[in-house]
């Protein structure tokens, strides 16, 4: 399972089969999570002082196809973007109907349902509703265990929880008697070191590079 196909499921209300209130900027958070797997699976990383050209920069280090189609049409999109910053990339990964792709892939896995009708019988509307919640619920459980109980995030749930934070969303996808504490922990997270000391650097650039994208979508069509 993707890391954007886990945020997709976690802000989908399972019975309306629509983004829960409070979602914003789901486009640009899926792309950024995107970006945050190829990183973490060292497909792509963030340039150095040690490297030619301008540092922080985007670069490909491996553009061997993945097999999970959402990846490899990212892969191939960055290419366009290479030798950018990492915001630049968000803007070209949320096109073509990213949400709507990821969404159908779950759907034909039989994790959620496409439901297709018209709201006052005019205008077309497409639904979601869960079919199969065990991965979802699994996950659900992994997010409480760091935000509620204190462990310490792998690393494809250190990503997750940067971006629902980014999204504002926490308290939403989480409960808790005291949610303050869940999104004070999940902030301390979304700035922490929960990337292997390997890509960290790398994982880090990209992850701010996706918050600022998040907060502030009109930066993606700045210049390098």
């Amino acid at each position: 399972m993707l890391i954007a196909e886990d945020l997709l499921l976690l802000v989908f209300d399972n019975e309306e089969g629509k983004p829960v209130g409070g979602v914003s900027n789901l486009e640009y958070s899926l792309a950024g999570a995107l970006l945050i797997e190829l990183a973490i699976r060292g497909r792509v990383d963030v340039t150095t002082e040690a490297d030619e050209g301008k540092p922080g920069r985007l670069v490909v280090r491996d553009a061997t196809p993945t097999g999970e189609p959402a990846l490899d049409d990212a892969l191939g999109k960055l290419s366009t973007v290479e030798g950018k910053k990492p915001k630049d990339a968000i803007g070209p990964l949320s096109g073509n109907e990213l949400s709507k792709r990821l969404l159908g892939g779950l759907a034909e896995r039989g994790i959620l349902r496409q439901e297709k009708g018209k709201v006052l019988g005019l205008f077309p509307v497409t639904r979601w509703p869960a079919e199969d919640s065990q991965h979802e619920e699994a996950t659900r459980a992994d997010l409480r265990r760091v935000l509620v109980e204190g462990q310490e995030p792998g690393e494809r749930t250190g990503a997750l929880i940067a971006l629902l934070a980014g999204m504002g969303v926490v308290t939403d996808v989480v409960t808790s008697d005291d949610p303050r504490m869940v999104e004070r922990r999940a902030k301390e997270i979304a700035e922490g070191n929960w990337a292997g000391q390997a890509m960290r650097k790398a994982v880090e650039e990209i992850t701010a590079a996706v918050m600022v994208a998040v907060f502030v979508p009109t930066i993606v069509a700045g210049t390098s």
